[in-house]
């Protein structure tokens, strides 16, 4: 088997997956509580989304957006006072001139649900569901690689990780998009480091597994996806843009696609796309 070349870590233009049973996935990187100006987002057309969350993350979109509505930026409040490495992020990617972000619910992936919804477009929830054997044991290893001592330990130095890591990063980032303020490349940045911590307190090992899953999953959502549009069948997927390479690298492992079918859209959610 033949591995495509993986683009550039955090390269911005989406990236289109071909499945050799027919139709393809385009994977569009976001960044976490980032408003992405119209020139950022798709540009192909699409005929389905792929959601790398269970079904439960419509709820958790639902009440963020009541909890706006009441009281402007408190989820943001809230993730500042929250501690981690997410609270570093938001602190300093919220400081960036000329990128709107800081944003509840995730901006682009509650976005595109809209635009799914409006247009009556199935969606696929990638993450299993609580009931899933398998998912749950997967769970669990999550929870017992972070609670590891050592993980707990390396929390402490948190702030040295972070800084180290942002220089690190910085060689990884690519120019935006014409038009796009240069300060998406740093934002860029900000949620590599993020993801990266975030991944290092889970370990390799599980994540990989992990991603795995995933890909067995966005063949499974693509495989139904075709009964409909055949061979021509594109199925979108929003994810973190530091992740896309894992994803991408897992789907050209070709796992076996698992049975999936998408989740029934709520028509009555017609807010703007």
């Amino acid at each position: 088997m033949s591995v495509t070349r993986l683009p550039e870590r955090l390269d911005w233009p989406d990236h289109t997956w071909s499945d050799p049973n027919g139709g393809s996935i385009l994977l569009h990187g976001v960044l976490p509580t980032v408003v992405y100006p119209r020139l950022m987002r798709p540009r192909e057309s699409w005929h389905a989304l792929a959601i790398l969350e269970s079904p439960d993350v419509v709820d958790m979109w639902v009440q963020e957006e009541k909890d706006e509505a009441e009281s402007s930026g408190i989820n943001l409040t809230h993730g500042l006072i929250s501690g981690g490495s997410f609270a570093i992020y938001l602190d300093e990617v919220t400081l960036l001139e000329d990128v709107t972000s800081g944003r509840y619910p995730d901006p682009e992936p509650r976005r595109l649900h809209r635009n799914a919804i409006r247009h009556d477009r199935p969606v696929y929830f990638i993450e299993p569901t609580a009931d899933d054997e398998q998912w749950y044991e997967h769970l669990t290893l999550e929870a017992k690689a972070a609670s590891h001592w050592k993980k707990l330990l390396g929390l402490i130095s948190l702030g040295g990780k972070w800084r180290k890591r942002v220089k690190k990063n910085i060689f990884d980032a690519q120019k935006p998009p014409k038009g796009a303020s240069p300060n998406f490349g740093s934002a860029s940045v900000l949620a590599a480091t993020w993801w990266d911590l975030s991944e290092w307190l889970v370990g390799e090992a599980v994540v990989k597994a992990r991603d795995i899953r995933y890909a067995e999953r966005l063949r499974g959502a693509l495989a139904n996806l075709r009964k409909e549009h055949g061979e021509d069948a594109v199925l979108l997927l929003p994810l973190f843009l530091p992740h896309r390479n894992a994803v991408l690298a897992a789907l050209e492992s070709l796992p076996e696609p698992e049975e999936i079918t998408s989740n029934p859209t709520d028509t009555a959610d017609t807010e703007e796309e």
